[in-house]
């Protein structure tokens, strides 16, 4: 059924991380008549709440947006998919579930780059205010928030020996990933809930369902903006298989993230003007950055056959070892069921000359070829490392004003030398904690990508044949104050009134680790610079219902 009000004071656009957030935010007044959007449907699929069920919804067009790249000429011409999350709960609903904030240097940064207001000191708090931490309140985590977050419910012997393997190679062990430098090695902290999934749906929207002034309408696609003198006022969506216009009294908040906002302002005639003339649509702001600055964590997947261990490649290969998973999960909410993709974290300089930890690594008992196949018939686990701050950019454009057509993505992995050099570096550091004394009881064999591949062009090689997505985008709508700015540090995107984004798409330079909860962070502040904005202007004349 669609909304009876004639205008909203606020349409929020994309209901993942920072779109439930902000959702949240914006309604608890209730005098804000706020109306959220999204694409997907509703988050009742099954595998969505069962941590190992993101096998079942990347991948699945029910869940995932099933985006791939370009071929990649860095990655020996492969084209990747790339998932984004099309459910209420958008990406948290399909993701690893893993709790990162970053590095207090990539926010010191973003301000240092002329954007006031982001430093680590003035976000912790934002960070904080959403959080719900297992130990509760402290000087850096918070407890009365909704984003839940909690230790993960399983260990692995294999994880361990890493670990220690690590320690013993330098890196220490570390407990806590978030207190603004996380170089260390330890298990990561999960959004999960007992077990169980904890999105961002059920987080900041479920709590609040009888909320009168708020609206949220799934299956409804935006297909743009539309601007009447330089202000956005409405939106203009495919909603139940017909047209429909959805006016904003207030603001428009894009929240569609890295691959959406910038799809929609292009389709809406905001951004790049050559681009814009070459699909016929006309241009209503020239703005050149918008899908421009894309950013991502390429992961190298190495795998090591493994002597004495066990893992779930052998538990998972056989019908009584599914049935005991199962029969686990069903009793306390444990066990591989309850595994976030990956457990085991560390965080390393793949050179002394780094200022801070720049490889992030997600260790697994398990291996497989490749995302989507079956798990290997022999005991392995990987060791996947990303670059935490790569230097190649990329783009994202629409290819047609068709919403329906997926957009052109090309991340241009490994396109910089740099990134060359830190990659063959990270398999260099790889090698050496496998072969630390912590991991000997296990007689690890290196299966990919081969212990003959030692010279620095064969680890190039290697790293494009094995590198993948860790499914990171940002940027695509950077802040800043320069002329490949689109917005600015109030997330205003420049040039148009009434409109802000406010998702991954926004930030300057990638943060130094998953980009979930940064996201929600974002929204966070968000909020707090629409409501001191609305405490300063006129309230709203009273709205007068009409049929949609």
């Amino acid at each position: 059924m669609l909304p009876a009000f004639d205008a909203f004071d606020y349409i929020v656009v994309g209901a993942g991380p920072a779109g439930c957030l902000l959702a949240n935010r914006l309604s608890a007044n209730p005098q804000h008549r706020v109306l959220l959007l999204e694409a997907g449907g509703r988050d009742n699929y099954p595998w969505i709440h069962i941590p190992v069920g993101y096998l079942f919804c990347i991948g699945n067009p029910r869940t995932d947006w099933c985006f791939k790249t370009e071929a990649e000429p860095g990655l020996q011409g492969r084209a990747l998919s790339y998932p984004r999350g099309k459910v209420l709960g958008g990406c948290s609903s399909i993701n690893g579930m893993i709790y990162m904030r970053g590095q207090a240097a990539d926010y010191d940064g973003w301000a240092a780059e002329g954007n006031p207001g982001w430093s680590w000191s003035e976000v912790l708090p934002l960070f904080k205010k959403s959080e719900n931490h297992f130990a509760g309140a402290s000087p850096l985590h918070g407890s009365a928030g909704e984003w839940r977050v909690e230790r993960q419910r399983l260990s692995w012997p294999i994880l361990d020996a890493f670990r220690s393997a690590a320690e013993q190679s330098g890196i220490p062990r570390i407990d806590d990933f978030n207190g603004g430098d996380n170089e260390g090695c330890g298990y990561f902290q999960v959004n999960q809930k007992a077990g169980v999934r904890w999105n961002a749906a059920k987080a900041f929207l479920k709590p609040i369902a009888q909320r009168p002034n708020l609206t949220v309408l799934t299956g409804v696609e935006v297909q743009r903006l539309l601007l009447d003198g330089g202000r956005a006022t409405a939106v203009r969506a495919m909603a139940q298989g017909r047209q429909q216009d959805f006016k904003a009294r207030r603001e428009i908040i894009l929240c569609a993230g890295s691959i959406g906002s910038p799809s929609i302002l292009q389709r809406s005639g905001i951004g790049p003007v050559a681009l814009l003339q070459r699909l016929g649509i006309g241009v209503a702001h020239a703005l050149p950055g918008v899908g421009g600055n894309l950013q991502d964590h390429l992961q190298l997947r190495l795998i090591y056959k493994l002597d004495n261990a066990r893992t779930l490649n052998q538990i998972a290969g056989s019908l009584w070892g599914k049935m005991g998973m199962g029969l686990r999960y069903l009793y306390d909410r444990s066990g591989p069921l309850s595994m976030a993709p990956s457990q085991l974290g560390a965080f390393a300089r793949s050179s002394p000359e780094q200022a801070t930890a720049n490889l992030e690594y997600h260790v697994q008992p398990l291996s497989l070829e490749r995302f989507g196949e079956p798990l290997h018939d022999f005991p392995a686990f990987t060791a996947s490392v990303c670059d935490l701050r790569p230097q190649s950019r990329g783009r994202v454009e629409i290819r047609s004003v068709d919403a329906g057509q997926a957009p052109l993505i090309q991340p241009n992995y490994l396109s910089h030398p740099q990134d060359l050099q830190v990659a063959a570096d990270a398999i260099r550091l790889t090698r050496r904690i496998v072969a630390a004394p912590a991991l000997q009881a296990f007689s690890p064999s290196e299966y990919l990508p081969g212990a003959q591949l030692q010279s620095q062009e064969q680890l190039h090689e290697a790293a494009a044949k094995i590198g993948t997505t860790i499914f990171h985008p940002v940027g695509t709508c950077r802040m800043g104050h320069d002329a490949q700015a689109v917005v600015d540090a109030q997330l205003r995107v420049h040039g148009i009134a009434g409109l802000r984004i406010a998702d991954a798409s926004i930030m300057p330079r990638i943060t130094s680790g998953n980009t979930c909860s940064p996201t929600l962070m974002i929204a966070e502040k968000a909020a707090e610079l629409i409501l001191a904005t609305t405490t300063r202007s006129p309230a709203p004349e009273k709205q007068t219902a009409s049929p949609a």
